[in-house]
């Protein structure tokens, strides 16, 4: 009797898929949303830039946003904005708290995300790619829209911002 390659390698393929989607399902994969991503427009000399979104988690646990990161950064932290003795500053953050159903606002003068050493100038109306990573959900890629300097928003120009939906996958 014969064995062909392919009869042999189908076991050791079924067993690889279904270690993967049960790996997939422990992380919490397809629980957390991201939407409403926008960055201002940066000028041409400057290294620094912020990104602003909202996440949701549509699931039953909480996760904990642990960091992001952009090709066209060198490095992303989440940051947040605090007042101490009359003055505004920002400090890194480790991880922020996402809970079911209480979506968190990554906004200007709040938490947001710090893009240092930026490899080009972003430009209004282009979209950059991103990443952030959840300590149960795994990494969630998405775009993050520019809007023109100086903006506070989507809301401020009449844009809809609507990201499309983007389910957490495992990396």
């Amino acid at each position: 009797m014969k064995l062909r390659i392919g009869q042999l390698a189908l076991p050791f393929l079924l067993m690889a898929l279904i270690v993967a989607l049960l790996a997939t399902h422990a992380s919490g994969a397809g629980t957390l949303r991201v939407e409403h991503a926008w960055a201002r427009a940066t000028a041409g000399s400057a290294k620094v830039g912020a990104a602003y979104l909202t996440v949701f988690n549509d699931g039953t646990e909480m996760d904990r946003l642990i960091s992001a990161s952009s090709p066209l950064a060198a490095k992303a932290e989440l940051h947040s904005v605090v007042m101490e003795s009359g003055v505004m500053s920002m400090r890194p953050v480790e991880a922020v708290e996402v809970h079911p159903g209480e979506p968190v606002v990554l906004q200007p003068g709040g938490i947001h995300i710090m893009l240092m050493g930026l490899k080009r100038p972003l430009k209004e109306g282009e979209t950059i790619p991103m990443q952030l990573a959840f300590e149960r959900a795994g990494v969630v890629e998405f775009e993050v829209s520019v809007l023109k300097a100086g903006s506070m928003g989507p809301q401020s120009h009449g844009h809809d911002m609507q990201q499309k939906e983007t389910p957490a996958h495992t990396h």
